[in-house]
């Protein structure tokens, strides 16, 4: 089963060309080598404290971030590059408090013998309001099982207005919302996606 992770930021209706790309607010929009970890599993690490370790995918484009687009910078700790968002399809809805990984804008560090995986130290949240868990396929465990880069259904609605409103370099994709008929929904539906 795949999950999510994402963003946060505020939306306002300026757009200005920068070097980078195309900046609103706290979102900017530029082509850079990136990790995407809106699927993202995570581990915890006693000794890391309130931060976890997330799975993510290494792409190279257009994506959204609220810090300009980084190159990627060779540390003591290996290829290192920051976590961005691109557009998703299709989610999940989840109330419950239970944790899930803040991997937007994090750094994260290439896999030396997978040039297409990078781990992100991403940090913890919960009790934030309803959560988003990006699917293609809805079960009774999607909001139950397991530890997942996420973000609030209001980061979700704010940075899919935003592309929508500004992201000609980004795809803009109806969503479905999966779970739409289940008790842990609540009456609250993100306006993009409707």
């Amino acid at each position: 089963m795949k999950q999510a992770a994402l963003f946060g930021g505020v939306i306002v209706g300026l757009v200005v060309l920068g070097s980078g790309g195309a900046v609103a607010a706290d979102y900017q929009v530029c082509k850079s080598t990136y990790a995407l970890c809106t699927t993202a599993k995570c581990t915890t690490d006693p000794s890391k404290g309130d931060t976890v370790q997330c799975a993510c995918e290494v792409r190279t484009g257009f994506s959204v971030g609220s810090t300009p687009c980084e190159a990627v910078k060779k540390t003591s700790a290996g290829t290192q590059i920051r976590s961005r968002y691109f557009p998703i399809k299709s989610y999940a809805r989840c109330a419950n408090n239970r944790p899930w990984a803040n991997c937007y804008d994090k750094e994260c560090v290439v896999d030396p013998k997978d040039p297409s995986k990078a781990t992100c130290t991403c940090s913890v949240k919960e009790n934030e309001g309803d959560y988003v868990m990006v699917t293609n396929s809805y079960s009774a465990e999607t909001c139950t099982i397991g530890l997942w880069s996420s973000a609030t259904l209001a980061q979700l609605d704010e940075v899919t207005t935003f592309i929508k409103t500004h992201g000609d370099l980004l795809p803009h994709f109806p969503l479905a919302l999966l779970n739409a008929d289940a008790d842990t929904l609540g009456s609250m539906t993100p306006s993009s996606a409707r």
